[in-house]
């Protein structure tokens, strides 16, 4: 059988679990005899940690596997050039608007800052 080395976090999830089964009275996977429970002075924790070392408690830890960079580097590419093509889309109906914009005001013959300055000339000698 292989021995599995666990991270100090493991290890502490683990004797702290299997400590708080000892405490709630659930039965010892070792056996101790009473001088070395007495030595111990019954700490759960102990107990927890003599199981943990003789490898006899039933328990496996599940590690995800790192995912591979490649496959989300290509998938992230992908989305910015789709992302670029719709950002040109949008400039490209941005200056049609506005081009149509322009066209229609010289359609439309706007009135322009100079033609409001001789109306506003024209009406003050009429008053005059």
């Amino acid at each position: 059988m292989e021995i599995e080395e666990f991270t100090k976090y493991e290890r502490a999830r683990i004797i702290g679990a299997r400590a708080l089964q000892i405490s709630m009275d659930a039965p010892l996977l070792v056996k101790l005899n009473k001088e070395e429970l007495e030595k111990i002075k019954y700490d759960p924790i102990r107990i927890a940690e003599i199981e943990l070392d003789s490898d006899v408690l039933p328990i496996t830890v599940k590690r995800p596997f790192p995912k591979k960079i490649e496959g989300k580097l290509k998938k992230e590419k992908k989305e910015e050039e789709e992302i670029k093509k719709q950002e040109e889309e949008i400039k490209k109906l941005e200056y049609k608007e506005e081009k149509e914009v322009v066209e229609e005001g010289e359609i439309m013959e706007l009135v322009t800052p100079e033609d409001e300055v001789e109306e506003e000339s024209a009406g003050e000698e009429a008053e005059a």
